[in-house]
């Protein structure tokens, strides 16, 4: 009963900010999601990734452990979805990235940091910085047709990874002042995530609900499966391990839908394949915290 009650507390704070994102849309108020992830994505998540690799104790072994098992796990993934959609005859552009790429986040950070704390949270951020390179490059290429790596380069992301890093190998640590500056700026990533996440699924139109039943089911498996076997493979220390097997069983990411829609994918497959992981990691993400916990 105990153990139900801290997993209870854990996930609520997640799926709480997400419903307030949902009903403030079903209420008919004004949210610029453009705006708001613009702001996330290039100052807060920035500084919130920077301020937590600083001060997370990560040795630099466990580091390079968690991120190549990352790497591996992804890698297996990518051939395993390749697999069953040439299998089922479904479109590599369309359902691929959505079986790789998980919402680590808007759903995985917090829940790292609610489930794990401040260490919990830098392993969530490893994994979400190697996401993030994979996703804007051979996610773009894949569902465009071409990506171009110098577009990593323009995103804040990646440079306050690898200065967090730099930071957090040499334990170096900002002045006070700025520190503080900068974990105030980074404290608003989390809740605008979460309730841009609600905002996202309350505009999304769901298509073809059983394809989007199964396809959410294989991804759990096989996202659950490769990180499981990674971690196990790298011998990952309990947090690091944990954090890498709920990264990856994420729900999908709505970014999936954006980018569908942007290049002219089956974005309504899409969008019903997000909707249904989202509602599906209700019960698969506290089942998966109880039994890492």
């Amino acid at each position: 009963m105990a153990l139900a009650f801290t997993v209870l507390e854990i996930v609520t704070p997640v799926f709480l900010l997400a419903a307030i994102g949902y009903i403030w849309v079903k209420l008919g108020f004004e949210y610029r999601v453009q705006f708001v992830t613009q702001i996330a994505m290039t100052l807060a998540v920035p500084c919130l990734i920077f301020v937590s690799l600083m001060q997370t104790e990560i040795t630099p072994q466990m580091l390079a452990d968690i991120s190549m098992a990352t790497v591996v796990a992804y890698l297996a993934v990518g051939g395993a979805g390749f697999a069953i959609l040439k299998a089922f005859g479904l479109s590599q552009r369309t359902f691929l990235p959505s079986l790789l790429f998980g919402n680590t986040g808007n759903v995985g950070m917090p829940l790292a940091f609610f489930a794990f704390g401040q260490t919990g949270l830098g392993y969530a951020i490893v994994v979400f910085a190697i996401m993030a390179i994979i996703s804007f490059t051979f996610g773009v290429w894949l569902v465009a047709g071409g990506g171009s790596p110098g577009k990593l380069l323009k995103e804040p992301l990646i440079p306050a990874t690898l200065l967090g890093g730099v930071f957090m190998v040499q334990g170096w640590q900002t002045p006070v002042f700025l520190t503080n500056s900068l974990t105030l700026i980074g404290q608003m990533a989390i809740p605008l995530m979460l309730i841009t996440l609600g905002v996202a699924v309350a505009r999304l139109r769901p298509g073809r609900l059983t394809q989007a039943i199964a396809l959410a089911l294989i991804k759990l498996i096989i996202c659950s499966a490769a990180a499981w076997a990674a971690g196990w493979y790298f011998d990952l220390e309990p947090i690091a391990f944990a954090i890498l097997v709920l990264q990856l069983t994420t729900p999908v990411a709505v970014t999936s839908y954006l980018l569908a829609e942007k290049y002219g994918a089956d974005a309504q497959s899409v969008a019903g394949l997000v909707v249904v992981s989202s509602l599906m990691s209700v019960l698969s993400l506290p089942i998966l915290i109880t039994i890492l916990l």
